[in-house]
């Protein structure tokens, strides 16, 4: 979509040339560009700046925080319901909370690197809005709610399959779960043995390493995890555990 197309829908002199330009840059960089624009615009427009812009129509980005923050909830929920069948409902919602909690929106929102994009007034930029986390995460919650009024849920869903969703395959987010702690309970409860816990392998570069955990208990190994620290590794290799126990004592995954 074109600069000129863009102001077909976008009154006039509401915004500077160079606002123009920066979401033109916006779009071509995220890989997808938005039928209303009016819609991208107002996800990163502060408050701070229509307070400044009175004489010129603009609204701010909290409606579609509101909105994106129940729309972003939804999408994943779902993708955790689908792609983790053994995990109980309190599991569920705490992987939901660490995803969707203000530091993880403002990882998300740092490797977009929406803050450059957010529209501000002078007094919230010269204190430092820009980086202001609160503001980062309101702001992704805003382009969700934006994506999904101009787009639809399925090109929100496509989007977090880009952004988030492979961080939570990986295990980015399992450390809010203690697997360990749980599988230390089972074995106990049935008198099992020693867990430990041992490195297996480690691939890829130094700085991308991927370490391999396994976890045995005489000697027997009861599952295997892969992460970005030895740690991450250890927590997925006991989940793989703690599935395939609960195979094994007849319970439902």
């Amino acid at each position: 979509m074109t600069m000129n197309k863009k102001e077909r829908h976008i009154k006039k002199g509401s915004y500077p040339e160079s606002v123009h330009k920066r979401f033109a840059d916006f779009e071509e960089n995220i890989g997808f560009t938005f039928s209303d624009p009016t819609l991208l615009y107002r996800a990163f427009t502060h408050s701070s700046y229509v307070n400044e812009h009175r004489r010129r129509i603009h609204d701010d980005n909290e409606r579609l925080e509101f909105l994106g923050d129940a729309v972003l909830e939804l999408a994943v929920s779902r993708f955790l319901f689908e792609t983790y069948p053994s995990m109980s409902e309190g599991e569920l919602t705490k992987l939901r909370a660490a995803i969707v909690c203000e530091p993880s929106l403002v990882q998300f929102a740092d490797e977009l690197d929406f803050g450059r994009y957010v529209l501000l007034g002078k007094g919230e930029e010269q204190t430092g809005g820009r980086t202001r986390p609160s503001l980062l995460a309101d702001v992704f919650e805003a382009f969700v709610g934006a994506l999904y009024l101009d787009n639809g849920f399925d090109k929100v869903v496509g989007f977090l399959e880009q952004i988030v969703f492979p961080k939570v395959k990986v295990g980015a987010f399992s450390h809010v779960m203690d697997y360990k702690s749980q599988l230390q309970e089972m074995v106990q409860q049935s008198s099992s043995g020693q867990l430990n816990y041992r490195i297996v392998d480690e691939k890829g570069p130094a700085h991308d390493r991927v370490f391999v955990s396994a976890v045995t208990i005489g000697g027997d190994e009861l599952g295997r995890g892969e992460g970005k620290s030895k740690k991450e590794a250890e927590q997925l290799a006991a989940r793989h555990a703690i599935s395939e126990l609960r195979k094994t004592e007849g319970q439902a995954e």
